[in-house]
């Protein structure tokens, strides 16, 4: 089984993203199962329950509420949410999934 992260950075404030809500699915039939949500903490960081293990070959997203985070610092929002779906290979590694967030733009990448 394959355990989960990811940090959020404000690339416009050039520090972590706090409060962000997020959730994390899977791929069930033709809908999705969440089997994660919560907060970024003070770091920005959020890290899965072992419970929401990954699993190999089956598809995952992850959806950051960014509506709500830009809104509290007076931002308005272009992108309300980012869904960032992905399908891990192997369940012999973590999951970091790291998101650069600006009012603007948004990138992402497999971290370690």
């Amino acid at each position: 089984m394959s355990s989960f992260s990811t940090h959020v950075l404000d690339a416009a404030l050039g520090r972590p993203a706090a409060g962000i809500p997020v959730a994390l699915s899977r791929s069930v039939g033709a809908g999705w199962t969440e089997i994660a949500s919560g907060t970024t903490d003070d770091d920005g960081r959020w890290r899965a329950p072992e419970s929401a293990a990954l699993i190999a070959g089956s598809d995952h997203r992850i959806t950051f509420d960014t509506a709500a985070y830009l809104q509290s610092s007076g931002r308005a929002p272009f992108y309300p949410e980012v869904v960032v779906t992905f399908r891990p290979a192997t369940t012999e590694r973590h999951h970091h999934v790291p998101l650069l967030l600006s009012p603007f733009s948004y990138s992402t990448y497999l971290g370690s």
